[in-house]
């Protein structure tokens, strides 16, 4: 099969399954992701890990990652990473063409809606709006000066000329305000002001927005409102690396636990949820529950399984460690300390989802304004 009848077959995929609009059908076949994508990239395979491919040595297996429906990381470590090996930590990439298709649904556009997108990464993205808006309605911007270049490059390779901004997109881009739609392709905990301000009543932003629980974010669908607010539902589960101010860090488990071990008055527990439970859509909502707690997974060499929770309040170092052990274990430990009991705040968020009936993500909804952030679950005045 030829390379573009392969990408062409993914559009029909796409389209046959209502993710992909009509309107969105000749963008997408005039622009083909592998036109944006770098000679050495690593694609996302199931298992979560990352694979090298190259396109000077192994060009046919690097056209079919290309054309798979898979995130392809094309930066490593801001910039610094270098060889074939995935470098620390991921820091730009393509995502994978159906959540790129399921956020033009969520866009809503129309004959010249005027869009920026936050997040340039490859051009590929702002490729597809221009083509489907024209390239005057189309103001993209990246943090990134190295990026932005190589966008700017793809996109003049690629024929089509939108307007790519290097900034920081929590700024948003006032020269070119206000616009109809904000498209953000990195995710936030908090809304950028400027977006808001940068939006005309009765347009949208659409953006990856979680907590600082975990990495499970949702798509937010957002109108902005003629008092500067903005409100509405998520759509779908995503995962997007961060916008570059709001990366935040992890905890250091030494200032935890020094030394790594138990303080004397640690409390002891048993639960009898499963780490499985916890993880997924259930992490998102835990998120919308608790305030100021962050965790990580971590595998022993016995095979046991660490979910470490830690309070992010400044000052305060409660934390916990639940321990879930293999298949025959119903039971599990759980130690924790501090001030806070942070486990507890943990189960009895999943415990409130469950009692709830387990809503899916779409059922809950985000309202942002002076006060802040609040989630709420299928009406605004159901606050979560």
């Amino acid at each position: 099969m030829s390379a573009n009848a392969t990408w062409l077959r993914l559009i029909r995929e796409l389209r046959e399954a209502g993710t992909l609009p009509a309107d969105w059908e000749s963008a997408f076949a005039a622009f083909p992701r592998s036109q944006f994508l770098p000679e050495r990239m690593w694609p996302m395979v199931d298992d979560g890990e990352y694979v090298s491919v190259d396109k000077v040595t192994g060009p046919a297996n690097w056209l079919r990652w290309a054309h798979a429906d898979v995130p392809i990381v094309t930066q490593w470590d801001d910039g610094r990473h270098a060889g074939p090996d995935p470098g620390a930590e991921p820091t730009s990439s393509s995502s994978m063409p159906t959540m790129v298709a399921a956020m033009f649904a969520d866009l809503d556009v129309a004959e010249h809606t005027r869009v920026l997108e936050v997040g340039t990464g490859t051009g590929w993205c702002a490729a597809l709006v221009a083509a489907r808006l024209g390239e005057t309605n189309v103001t993209s911007i990246e943090v990134d000066e190295g990026l932005a270049e190589a966008a700017r490059a793809q996109l003049k390779r690629a024929e089509i000329s939108p307007q790519i901004i290097t900034g920081d997109g929590a700024a948003g881009w006032h020269a070119g305000a206000p616009y109809d739609r904000i498209l953000a392709t990195a995710a936030v905990r908090t809304l950028p002001p400027a977006w808001l301000d940068q939006t005309t009543p009765g347009g949208l932003i659409v953006v990856p927005w979680g907590t600082g629980y975990s990495q499970h974010d949702a798509i937010a669908r957002l109108t902005v409102g003629a008092d500067g607010t903005a409100y509405g539902v998520f759509t779908r589960g995503a995962g997007f690396m961060k916008l570059r101010a709001q990366r935040g860090t992890f905890p250091n488990h030494e200032d935890y636990l020094p030394g790594g071990e138990w303080p004397n008055d640690a409390r002891e527990a048993e639960t009898s949820l499963t780490l499985e439970e916890l993880k997924g859509q259930a992490a998102f909502v835990i998120g919308l529950r608790v305030r100021q707690i962050t965790h990580t997974i971590h595998t022993g060499p016995d095979g046991t399984t660490t979910l470490l929770l830690y309070s992010t309040t400044p000052g305060d170092r409660s934390w916990a460690a639940a321990f879930f052990c293999g298949d025959d274990c119903t039971e599990f430990l759980v130690y924790s300390g501090g001030p806070r009991d942070v486990w507890q705040e943990v189960e009895a968020a999943y415990r409130w989802w469950i009692e709830a009936g387990s809503p899916s993500i779409d059922r809950f909804g985000l309202t942002v304004g002076p006060e802040g952030h609040e989630a709420w679950l299928d009406t605004p005045d159901n606050p979560v």
